[in-house]
């Protein structure tokens, strides 16, 4: 089989459009997360301790300068914390959210895993069948 024909067979696989389709709404979801902390759970936070806008929260290392010979602005070094604990604020959201899915999932495969199956009964086996012809032979004799 050719190069070409298995990378068909790999692309057109179940599981690699299912796992596009993953990615592709895991990334909706993580700017949903994003816009959810920083516009809805960060500024009541913020507005609690004092107004601080978490996003700009930080360490200062060294202040902006200006460069007194080109003029050009040296950006200032600033450790950012508030940027880092909105990270962390999102990852804790997006890892509860699959903690749930997978939690419903696993419930529903309990839930079909304890359905009992329809079993139809089984064949008797050659013994036990050869056994009734004979007793039914035996009743049809006068």
């Amino acid at each position: 089989m050719g190069i070409l024909a298995e990378f068909k067979e790999f692309a057109v696989r179940g599981n690699v459009i299912d796992l596009a389709v993953g990615v592709v709404i895991g990334a909706s979801f993580g700017k949903i997360v994003t816009a959810l902390v920083d516009n809805i759970i960060m500024p009541p936070i913020g507005w609690l301790i004092g107004g601080v806008d978490f996003a700009d929260w930080g360490i200062t290392l060294r202040a902006a300068t200006i460069d007194a010979a080109t003029g050009e602005e040296i950006p200032a070094v600033v450790i950012g914390i508030g940027i880092f604990i909105n990270t962390i604020i999102q990852f804790t959201i997006v890892a509860f959210a699959i903690f749930l899915a997978v939690k419903f999932i696993n419930r529903l495969k309990r839930k079909q895993a304890e359905a009992p199956e329809e079993q139809k009964p089984s064949e008797p086996s050659e013994e036990v069948t050869l056994l009734r012809e004979i007793r039914d032979s035996l009743q049809k004799q006068p």
